[in-house]
């Protein structure tokens, strides 16, 4: 296996309830290494534009709303595989769907505060990642 690099978020979910410390935990416990991070306020724009690829979905407005209620933080990870990794300590994005020990399962609230993002293809973390990350910000 490859060491290859994904994104994550913590969502305003989670630092509203002071989860940013075991969110990482359980990510770097399941073999993923922190090597980018900085805990944001997203502006209506930011929101908009990284989940534009839902723009015309009927959910988007309360994405955008619900990520820029409060702080996120966002991560670049890095491991074996990182994206596949990270999908499943993140578990389902329904946490009633998700398997115990992952991290919905342990923190979401609902299906919409579900604590985490993480990209769902190499392609997709690499632009999630430029997104939010300047490539001198990123200390592998």
């Amino acid at each position: 296996m490859a060491v290859t690099r994904t994104f994550s978020i913590i969502k305003p979910d989670a630092t509203r309830r002071n989860l940013t410390g075991a969110v990482t935990k359980m990510l770097e416990d399941a073999g993923l290494r922190v090597v980018a991070s900085k805990r944001i306020h997203m502006t209506e724009d930011q929101a908009g534009g990284f989940y534009e690829v839902h723009k015309e979905r009927p959910f988007y407005g309360e994405l955008v709303e619900f990520m820029t209620s409060g702080p996120v933080v966002v991560q670049v990870l890095e491991g074996e595989d990182a994206v596949k990794r990270n999908r499943d300590v993140m578990g389902a994005t329904n946490p009633a769907d998700a398997e115990e020990g992952t991290i919905r399962k342990t923190y979401a609230e609902s299906i919409e505060a579900n604590t985490v993002h993480g990209s769902d293809s190499d392609e997709n973390a690499k632009i999630e990642i430029d997104f939010f990350f300047n490539e001198d910000e990123i200390v592998g």
